[in-house]
């Protein structure tokens, strides 16, 4: 057995009927495309192998991990992929969309949900294991004290299902913390009214503030703009996912009046 590397933040699940859940998540059809991100000792990789009818491979960026994957599994030769997820043309992988499972390590699960976002319109679909708290948060609805950027991010383009909770003792070594299993599931032609990279801009700087209300935690963005209007007296966790989007439609007109001045 392979040890798990704390630099890699890696937590070995090792309960098989946790594992055939996780892997029974996947809503995969005849020729859906599967990608494991981070299969470490393979627990879920059995599962998936079962599964004759997709088009299966893996990204895994511990050497040790993909040698002892290649001995246990040798069909994996040509679809296990030596890299790290983060640094990887994902969409370079499959030609067209794919499902995304994995135990994400806790020290980059925020990171690769961020790259997924990236790369939605080619990733319908991602069932995972996060830390429970990280997990919560994503799914929490507006009004919580727990909705954050990812919770508006995520939510904006998937719908969440928070799956079920796992405890510590079915991991090797076992974490801290308690472990969530997660699905997102693209919503359909789900399209912004508004500029992606500004949405992104105006959460995230809402939030990077979030005691404060929106006139003063979006200050920046909103010089020499009137804010008379009711939504800047809110804090970013009160506005759902639409009221985010209306938001920065209001504040791209009051941008395009102010400049066309």
């Amino acid at each position: 057995m392979i040890r798990a590397k704390k630099s890699l933040g890696q937590h070995f699940l090792n309960d098989m009927n946790i594992a055939k859940k996780i892997v029974d998540l996947l809503s995969v059809k005849e020729n859906s495309n599967v990608l494991e991100v981070g299969p470490g000792t393979g627990v879920l990789t059995q599962f998936l192998l079962e599964n004759k009818e997709i088009n299966f491979k893996q990204i895994e960026i511990d050497k040790v991990s993909v040698d002892f994957l290649l001995k246990k599994y040798p069909e994996l030769q040509n679809d296990l992929i030596e890299a790290s997820f983060l640094k990887t043309d994902i969409q370079s992988i499959f030609k067209a969309p794919f499902s995304l499972i994995g135990n994400f390590p806790y020290n980059i699960s925020s990171q690769i949900l961020f790259k997924v976002l990236e790369n939605r319109d080619h990733v319908p679909e991602v069932v995972c294991m996060l830390q429970k708290e990280v997990a919560e948060r994503i799914a929490s609805p507006h009004g919580s004290k727990r909705y954050g950027i990812l919770s508006v991010l995520m939510q904006t383009f998937y719908n969440v299902e928070y799956c079920f909770t796992v405890n510590e003792n079915v991991f090797i070594p076992p974490p801290r913390v308690k472990s969530a299993v997660i699905k997102f599931t693209r919503i359909s032609n789900k399209k912004l009214n508004c500029d992606e990279k500004f949405l992104f801009r105006i959460v995230k700087q809402g939030f990077n503030q979030r005691r404060k209300t929106l006139r003063n935690s979006l200050k920046s963005i909103l010089v020499n703009l009137p804010t008379h209007q009711e939504v800047f007296n809110k804090r970013p966790e009160q506005l759902s996912i639409s009221e985010f989007e209306s938001l920065v439609i209001l504040i791209e007109e009051m941008i395009s009046n102010e400049t066309g001045k």
